[in-house]
């Protein structure tokens, strides 16, 4: 009988706050943030690009994917794979919203004729997956998933998918965001969701929103033995997934969370583990009242107490929609990396009518690391949870 094919992460980029790469990414998640709006301003897309003119054709949410994944391969190595046999799945929130804007504006000011026929390239949601394909000359399945604030797990998911069901034998996937434009900030604004103090407290008694960002990150996932014969080192195992719907409202999560919790059982039966194998959660955590207490609730009722330990890292990056679970699942391996979870900044005061759960604040927690679960919950109901295991003997 053929074993199962296993999925290994050989490589890891990252564009979040409050840094530029791995090694500022997890410096900064370690260390109280600072104030003010969660924005890539010292982001320079202009080293990706043949020229400004080729930089200024590229929405910034695909700008970011292109630079995180430069990253992720050049930790990686050259794939030896057939490149009809490498996909590519990057997922986003929204797309090019900021270039959508832009050109609405355009038009106003200065009619129709002066729209860029660069439109609908540049703000398509698949840009951003089919830019890397084309960069990189990968030509196996292209694709992407736009699931609100869940796509960056759940197309991580879907490509650990497509290396175990033998169609790809590696996938660069993950999820990127810059949808900080004027109106993307104001409707966020308008429908109560943002802090209203720009302090983001997941699970903490005093939160009230969360503090939109822009990120991008990116993962090398390949087959574990063609990983392991091209001499790769491997990072961690990509060991189950799984993705439901609350079915119940387009912003609000189910009661008691019970969309999370068949999410999570899920993912655990995928990866062939029980709820006591978890060691840690990087919770989705938005700092949002109903999102935490729904979230901690179903982390009880699939965990017990006190269960794994509970971080969310959204206290310093802010949350970057649909790039949020990529960004979460590179700070697990991180966090597996440097025997660490970094604490929740921002949680202070227990909420005495959510769950108990067993939230690392203040310091980071050694830890030996072990299976943990990244979770994304999005508009639409959407659910994503991956399993991310250390890297196998």
């Amino acid at each position: 009988m053929t074993s199962p094919r296993r999925v290994a992460v050989t490589g890891m980029g990252v564009l979040a706050w409050p840094g530029l790469g791995r090694d500022a990414f997890w410096q900064g998640l370690l260390e109280a943030p600072a104030e003010g709006r969660r924005v890539m301003d010292h982001f320079d897309p202009l080293p990706h690009f043949d020229s400004p003119k080729d930089a200024r054709r590229t929405d910034r949410f695909a700008q970011m994917s292109l630079a995180a994944t430069a990253e992720a391969l050049e930790q990686s190595g050259e794939l030896s794979a057939d490149p009809d046999r490498i996909g590519v799945w990057v997922g986003t929130g929204v797309g090019g919203l900021r270039t959508l804007e832009d050109q609405i504006q355009v038009r106003i000011e200065k009619g129709e004729r002066r729209v860029s026929p660069f439109l609908v390239p540049m703000l398509m949601a698949n840009a951003a997956s089919a830019a890397i394909s084309m960069r990189y000359g990968y030509s196996g399945p292209c694709e992407n998933t736009v699931t609100a604030c869940a796509a960056g797990t759940q197309s991580i998911a879907n490509a650990a998918m497509l290396i175990r069901a033998n169609r790809c034998d590696a996938v660069i996937t993950g999820g990127s965001e810059a949808s900080n434009s004027a109106t993307g900030e104001a409707t966020f604004k308008n429908m109560t969701a943002v802090s209203r103090c720009h302090i983001s407290r997941p699970f903490d008694l005093e939160r009230d929103g969360f503090i939109q960002a822009e990120g991008a990150a990116v993962l090398v996932l390949e087959e574990l033995e063609t990983a392991r014969s091209r001499g790769a080192a491997i990072l961690g195992e990509i060991l189950g997934g799984a993705s439901t719907a609350d079915a119940y409202h387009i912003t609000a999560p189910s009661p008691g969370g019970a969309g999370a919790v068949r999410c999570m059982e899920l993912a655990l039966a995928d990866a062939g583990l029980e709820p006591g194998d978890i060691a840690h959660i990087n919770a989705h955590g938005t700092s949002t009242p109903l999102n935490d207490a729904a979230e901690a609730e179903a982390i009880q009722k699939v965990f017990g107490t006190p269960g794994p330990l509970v971080t969310s890292t959204k206290g310093v990056t802010g949350h970057a929609l649909g790039a949020a679970g990529a960004i979460e699942a590179v700070a697990v391996l991180l966090a597996m990396k440097h025997g660490l979870v970094p604490p929740t900044y921002g949680y202070e005061t227990p909420d005495p009518d959510m769950a108990p759960i067993q939230i690392v604040a203040g310091t980071p927690a050694p830890w030996t690391p072990g299976p943990s679960l990244s979770n994304s919950f999005g508009f639409g109901g959407h659910n994503g949870t991956i399993v991310i295991g250390p890297p196998p003997a």
